[in-house]
């Protein structure tokens, strides 16, 4: 019966997928195996490695995803055992010391295992230190720091997350780090042809080891897969692998991470700048992309300090499209509120962005329209064709009673935001002192335009340009007001 069995688990384990499967339980005795179609990506990409049909693979997942695990303990294992691939030498590096240790002793185990010699007891070790082991058919397996990767060559050169969190932001440690990997990774193989480099890792800066790999070389396949889908940047490689994700914002692996930790432990805890870069695998600079963190430093107003002659506007982007529940990462509907003072400096009031559609998005806008005052002039992008049309009476009903100006966008949203941003650049604008949004309001706008979202810098954009366009000759210094504002005749109130 015994025989048997082990005979079935050879034969499964020709699958790598299967063989992760299995030797799960050896490795980690005590937790249970959630299976992810992530880990079958991963997989299909090292099997197309050990065929020879790739011999440069980047891998960009985020922190929990197996990575070291799959890579740097069961792919070479998989390869020794039920490949029959025995003197493969492997190098395998990472940042830190600790990681090196801990994946060469968890291959080394797992190679020394019941299990494992049960099903090929081919593979025999000659040599079986924590760092470094060997096999009698001249494989070996070599752990070292990314700094010493100079001293070794191999078959296969894994580099399992060469920066760390800690230093990936400081511009001398991540240069050497890129330096190392550029001079030091592609001659550190046994052949130059047939050897292969895989690099896994999570993003932690634009210019990181993946950023030099992504501009500089166009012989990797790129595997990305993101916490979060985003349907613009789906990722399909040369071997047949496409993110079967539709929906924005449906999640890798819910099982293993539900929404709510998404929600609350990742982005709550660790911010939109750690999480776009760690789990979305779309890294911006901190002190911004368009939009600078610093010039907004000690920008702040009070209340009782906005001049009088102050002309607000409050713009809305309203989310155009329906979203599935899952899809907590789409378009939302932002709104801000913004005033340009007669010496020209522009004040944000308030900024509302949520994740709304249909009638609350509606209700929204007209509960805003009573909280700000019939002193503001409410904004809104204008639908193109037969469309607009019907928009303008539907909000002409909507705001009967308010100032409102409905009115097509010319532009991608990039292009929309630089007159915004130059004033930003010049120390124009003022964030109001204390407000609970600062944070995701600096967030979203240094993360633009490599950030998912983009709602908040969009009504940032329409409220400059109402603001600025039209001005009215007769005020003094030219300070804008909006041109013409739509309204319909007197209508019955709204029904939401």
């Amino acid at each position: 019966m015994k025989r048997r069995e082990i005979q079935g688990s050879r034969a499964r384990c020709i699958s790598l997928v299967e063989f992760v499967r299995e030797a799960w339980r050896v490795l980690e005795p005590t937790a249970t195996y959630v299976h992810g179609w992530h880990v079958e990506a991963i997989c299909m990409h090292l099997e197309a490695v050990t065929r020879g049909e790739i011999n440069r693979l980047l891998i960009n997942v985020p922190p929990g995803s197996m990575k070291s695990l799959l890579v740097s303990v069961l792919w070479p294992a998989w390869e020794w055992g039920p490949m029959g691939l025995r003197s493969l030498r492997y190098l395998s590096t990472s940042f830190s010391d600790v990681a090196v240790k801990r994946d060469t002793r968890k291959m080394r185990d797992l190679v020394m295992s019941r299990w494992y010699q049960d099903r090929w007891p081919e593979v025999v070790l000659t040599r079986t230190g924590e760092t470094s082991f060997a096999n009698t058919d001249t494989g070996t397996r070599e752990g070292v720091p990314f700094g010493s990767l100079t001293s070794q060559r191999g078959d296969r050169l894994i580099i399992d997350d060469p920066h760390s969190t800690v230093t990936a932001e400081s511009d001398q440690e991540r240069a050497n780090t890129t330096r190392q990997f550029r001079e030091g990774a592609t001659n550190r193989l046994n052949d130059q042809v047939r050897s292969a480099i895989v690099v896994i890792m999570q993003r932690l800066h634009q210019h990181d080891v993946s950023g030099v790999i992504l501009a500089l070389s166009g012989d990797y396949v790129h595997l990305c897969l993101p916490m979060e889908f985003e349907l613009e940047r789906r990722c399909v490689t040369r071997i047949g692998f496409e993110d079967p994700r539709t929906v924005d914002g449906e999640l890798l692996n819910p099982e293993r991470f539900p929404r709510q930790q998404v929600e609350d432990e990742f982005k709550g805890i660790m911010g939109s700048y750690a999480y776009a870069g760690q789990y979305q695998q779309r890294p911006a600079p901190r002190e911004g992309g368009m939009f600078k963190r610093a010039w907004f430093d000690g920008k702040t107003y009070q209340p009782g300090d906005v001049p009088e002659g102050t002309l607000w506007v409050r713009h809305w982007d309203p989310a155009a499209t329906k979203r599935k529940a899952t899809d907590m990462s789409g378009a939302r509907t932002a709104g801000v509120k913004m005033g340009r003072t007669p010496d020209g400096r522009l004040l944000i009031a308030s900024c509302i962005a949520k994740a709304i559609e249909g009638a609350e998005v509606k209700k929204l806008i007209h509960t805003t329209a009573s909280t700000d005052g019939m002193q503001v002039v409410i904004s809104l992008p204008q639908d193109p064709g037969q469309a607009g049309k019907t928009q303008k009476a539907d909000f002409a009903l909507l705001l009967e009673g308010y100032v409102f100006r409905i009115k097509g966008e010319k532009g991608d949203k990039e292009q929309r935001a630089e007159p915004f941003a130059a004033q930003c650049e010049v120390g124009q604008v003022y964030l109001l002192e204390g407000a609970h949004w600062i944070d995701e309001f600096l967030d979203e706008l240094c993360l633009f335009p490599g950030g998912a979202r983009k709602d908040i810098v969009d009504a940032c954009s329409g409220c400059y340009t109402n603001l600025v366009t039209k001005r009215d000759p007769a005020l003094d210094g030219g300070v804008g007001i909006p041109e013409v504002f739509e309204r319909d005749a007197p209508r019955p109130g709204y029904d939401f």
